[in-house]
């Protein structure tokens, strides 16, 4: 089988709080920016945007 190098684990992080959430797969070669998702913060209780960590 053909290994997919263009897909990487990136960690997301919660706009509010700041807690680190699970991380995700992406792929690089489709989304080169930074991603923007709507997420369950079980910190803040509630869905909220997060942001791809640094």
């Amino acid at each position: 089988m053909a290994k997919n190098e263009n897909r990487q684990y990136v960690t997301t992080r919660c706009s509010e709080c700041g807690k680190e959430l699970r991380p995700i797969n992406k792929n690089k070669k489709n989304h080169p920016e930074k991603m923007e998702l709507k997420r369950y913060c079980s910190n803040c209780r509630k869905h909220t945007v997060a942001k791809e960590k640094k």
